[in-house]
């Protein structure tokens, strides 16, 4: 999580904000706990269930926790700071512990609060981090909604990507990075990692597993390599490189072809480009990068019937994705719209 950065998952925390009334300390009160530097003016979170009983232990509690459904709350750093100056960084432990407990009751929601307070309060707490991203991990393989998967991956990738960096010697955090990276098709980075994994790891099992992975990564490594080469503008070395993998197992990688195209296209090797492309949506019908080159290509070999069709699907293609953006903007406004009416 980066809080400098538009937040993928707050609409999924959110709502747990209404768990929380805000109020204002006195003056009174400010002044003799010292605390009118911070805190004057400023409203301060209660949990609605525990108004007759509030300490500074609620109060900080409470204050973590919207910080970690929000981390650009407006009154943050005054949060962060009242945290601070009436407790220390040790804070964060306990919130990452409080999160840790609430993933294994899969509450993942709560985890992930909890461990993103935790970031905030103690930025160098690489547990935090780690914490996070297996919250996310394990929010996003149970979630349905492709959204929803996406965004809480994307978090997932990015704390385990911290925790290394923060961390280098961390093996669960090079373990779990490495997965993120195969998840998303990034072959060299998933071996690269596992490799740093297997040099830190005392873990013989787990060793033995991302031994078996690092195997089967050979191949897609070197088709990787020969993407890589195509755009970097190679394109007779990326052809070489892609060409023996368009039998078997990697022949119905879509991928692997639309480079091939591209290669091809831009040798301006037009027929091999059109077979490659054609091939592409064999794979994946609905492809509109590959539909759009297609379109472009036939216009340049003069078959305008063939430039029509292309483009006629292109747009049909282009209307039936934004159909789908908007349908599922209207069924999040029909979710999120029982809790507008009861604010």
């Amino acid at each position: 999580m980066n809080s400098e950065k538009k937040d993928r998952i707050f609409q999924y925390l959110q709502p747990h904000l209404k768990e929380m009334i805000f109020d204002e300390l006195s003056y009174g009160y400010l002044e003799k706990a010292g605390l009118m530097d911070i805190l004057a003016d400023v409203p301060v979170p209660l949990r609605k269930d525990e108004l007759n009983k509030i300490t500074t232990l609620s109060i900080a509690k409470s204050m973590a926790f919207v910080i970690g459904c929000d981390p650009a709350f407006k009154y943050k750093d005054n949060y962060v700071a009242y945290i601070l100056r009436m407790f220390d960084k040790r804070f964060a432990e306990a919130l990452i512990a409080d999160g840790v407990d609430g993933a294994a009751k899969s509450d993942f929601d709560y985890a992930c609060i909890q461990f993103r307070a935790a970031m905030l309060i103690d930025p160098d707490n690489v547990n935090a981090y780690y914490c996070y991203g297996r919250a996310c991990k394990d929010a996003y393989e149970l979630g349905e909604e492709e959204d929803f998967i996406g965004r809480f991956k994307a978090e997932s990738l990015e704390a385990f990507e911290v925790a290394t960096m923060k961390d280098p010697s961390h093996a669960e955090a090079h373990y779990f990075l490495g997965y993120g990276y195969l998840n998303m098709g990034l072959y060299i980075k998933a071996k690269l990692t596992w490799d740093e994994f297997m040099k830190l790891s005392d873990n013989e099992e787990m060793k033995k597993e991302i031994a078996e992975r690092l195997q089967q990564l050979e191949e897609p490594v070197e088709i990787e390599k020969a993407y890589n080469l195509v755009l970097a503008g190679k394109f007779e070395e990326g052809i070489a490189g892609l060409t023996p993998y368009k039998e078997g197992q990697y022949g119905k990688w879509w991928p692997l072809w639309y480079y091939l195209g591209s290669a091809y296209a831009c040798l301006e090797q037009d027929e091999e480009a059109v077979e490659c492309y054609q091939k592409v949506l064999t794979l994946s019908p609905s492809n509109a990068e590959a539909i759009e080159a297609l379109a472009g290509l036939y216009e340049k070999l003069g078959d305008s019937e063939k430039q029509q069709k292309y483009e006629k699907k292109l747009e049909i293609v282009k209307a039936n994705a934004e159909a789908d953006r908007k349908l599922k903007e209207e069924m999040k406004e029909m979710e999120a719209q029982p809790a507008t009416m009861l604010n």
